[in-house]
């Protein structure tokens, strides 16, 4: 099978795809609080689900730094290309 058609498929089931994404993610959380870790090096690694909701907050956190830095370094006004062309 080509990958056209594969990707195809994927696209086409994509709605469940996620629905069962989410479903696998819900039932590590909910393991990870139930079963208690085998190894605790630092006091927050004992505690269930974790390490989910500090990829969230990071995940979070990331994408607002990055569109501060854009709005900062990359947006322009919306007359930016119209100053010196209106006399053309």
């Amino acid at each position: 099978m080509d990958l056209g058609k594969w990707l195809e498929k994927l696209v086409r089931h994509g709605r469940p795809l996620s629905l069962l994404m989410l479903v696998i993610m819900a039932l590590l959380v909910i393991i990870d609080i139930i079963v208690p870790p085998a190894y605790v090096r630092f006091p927050w690694d004992a505690l269930g689900g974790f390490p989910a909701v500090y990829g969230f907050i990071s995940c979070v956190l990331l994408i607002a730094i990055a569109k501060g830095l854009g709005k900062l370094f990359l947006y322009q006004p919306e007359d930016y290309y119209n100053d010196e062309t209106d006399d053309a």
